[in-house]
């Protein structure tokens, strides 16, 4: 016998012996009282009755406690429910309903977490992980449904009805996720669903969710680790042939200042897009801000209808805007068509101070003369933007992302007030995006941020 299994029959024992032990006090006592007080009158049937009750009073004892271990329905570790009781409750589900969902829901860096922060921090994850999970799914009104831990970061989910009712919440939790940490700690969470349609066998539907969780693995694997000399021989030859598509997305306000931000995606031969978090990098090494910075300010002017008033912004590396080349090829194309200039917005952001802060004031206010309008980005991240909403002569500032949900926003009132102060006495507009439901938009709204963007309100449109 190993030596768990020892220590837990001993520690049974001793739990029974010290529930046991008041009632055996109990029987006692009447049993010697009835002695004392009527011996001489006691049938013998009283001494069967005495054995019999002391004989099921152990009885009941141990089999309360062992049944009580048998049957454990919460994991103490999570707080959602234990595996086998999960697979039990959700068998019982799918008999009974005709159409149901499960949905897995991982903590890709679970293990990382471990490592760093310790066990008892990861543990902390897996009970935070389940909160947030119950409290989102709750905001979008589903309630009372069954979450079990099944196994590491793991988790599992059953919901009534088929997946199409909810393939979008899914996603939408796992987007926002990317804001979710613990403690400061990043938390990484993936998801996948299936349904009853799939089969009604609880087993395969399990086993597809972990197939199809494979499967996405395996496809972020390969994109990934797409080796280094390729990716740069794909981003030199993408921007030399101009190989990129460009999308928008609405922002809007009730002050006339509607207009859309560019997106741009670098188009590789076969058919898939690169996206920003994969060519920023290895733009900024290959020294290509500013080739890239024109290749798309070129091929967005070229497209901009003269009829409309409809702005265009997009994001130009400052060191592209300090550059000679750049700024002479950008006024070029200005002061061939000087309505281009008023339909063209800047986001700029970076992560160290300029410190020869009057040339850069210089260069943006003749951009500016031109009609271009200048956004800086992150603010109330980044300690350059607020440096630069106080020494430049700007249109807009951009609320960083990380206040773009509701109770980020409650949360951190006083700070985007005191922005928003100094923004309106420099005449400044305000800009928040990433608003993804009709709460943060709303409280967007009431707080009276002058631009405001997000899945919510439009969806990207190519360009």
């Amino acid at each position: 016998m190993l030596l768990p299994e020892t220590k837990e029959r001993e520690y049974r024992f001793r739990l029974a012996l010290r529930i046991g032990l008041p009632i055996f006090a109990l029987i006692f006592a009447l049993v010697s009282h009835t002695l004392i007080t009527t011996y001489e009158s006691l049938q013998p049937s009283f001494y069967v009755e005495a054995l019999l009750l002391l004989a099921l009073s152990i009885y009941f004892i141990f089999y309360i406690i062992y049944s009580g271990f048998d049957v454990k329905i919460r994991d103490d570790v999570s707080g959602a429910f234990t595996r086998e009781y999960i697979y039990k409750y959700l068998r019982k589900e799918l008999k009974e309903n005709s159409e149901y969902t499960l949905i897995l829901m991982t903590i890709d860096n679970l293990s990382d977490i471990n490592k760093l922060y310790g066990i008892r921090n990861g543990d902390k994850v897996l009970r935070e992980v389940t909160k947030y999970i119950s409290n989102y799914l709750k905001s979008e009104k589903i309630e009372n449904f069954p979450i079990g831990h099944l196994k590491g970061g793991d988790f599992i989910l059953g919901l009534k009805d088929t997946k199409e009712n909810y393939t979008t919440i899914l996603d939408l939790l796992c987007l926002k996720s990317s804001e979710f940490k613990v403690d400061d700690i990043e938390v990484k969470i993936s998801g996948t669903i299936t349904d009853s349609n799939y089969s009604h066998d609880l087993n395969f539907l399990i086993e597809n969710l972990f197939g199809l969780q494979e499967k996405k693995k395996q496809s972020k694997y390969q994109e990934e680790n797409i080796d280094p000399n390729e990716l740069e021989s794909f981003v030199i030859n993408a921007i030399k042939g101009r190989d990129f598509v460009v999308s928008t997305q609405d922002v809007f306000s009730a002050n006339d200042c509607k207009f859309s931000e560019c997106f741009v995606k670098l188009q590789r031969e076969t058919g898939k897009f690169l996206y920003p978090k994969r060519y920023v990098k290895v733009i900024k090494k290959l020294g290509l801000w500013i080739d890239f910075d024109l290749m798309v300010l070129e091929a967005i002017t070229s497209k901009i209808s003269t009829v409309d008033d409809k702005a265009y912004a997009l994001n130009i590396s400052p060191t592209s805007l300090r550059n000679e080349k750049f700024l002479s090829s950008a006024t070029a194309i200005f002061k061939a068509n000087p309505e281009l200039g008023k339909k063209i917005i800047f986001i700029l952001a970076e992560q160290e101070y300029y410190s020869f802060s009057s040339r850069y004031k210089t260069i943006l206010n003749a951009l500016r003369n031109l009609g271009v309008r200048i956004t800086i980005d992150r603010v109330g991240s980044l300690h350059t933007s607020f440096l630069y909403l106080r020494e430049l002569d700007i249109d807009m500032i951009r609320f960083d992302t990380y206040y773009s949900s509701e109770s980020k926003m409650l949360e951190n009132r006083s700070i985007i007030d005191g922005f928003k102060l100094m923004a309106e006495e420099k005449g400044i507009k305000t800009w928040m995006k990433n608003l993804e439901d009709e709460a943060s938009t709303l409280l967007a709204k009431e707080m009276k941020i002058d631009c405001i963007q997000g899945k919510y309100l439009a969806q990207l449109e190519i360009f």
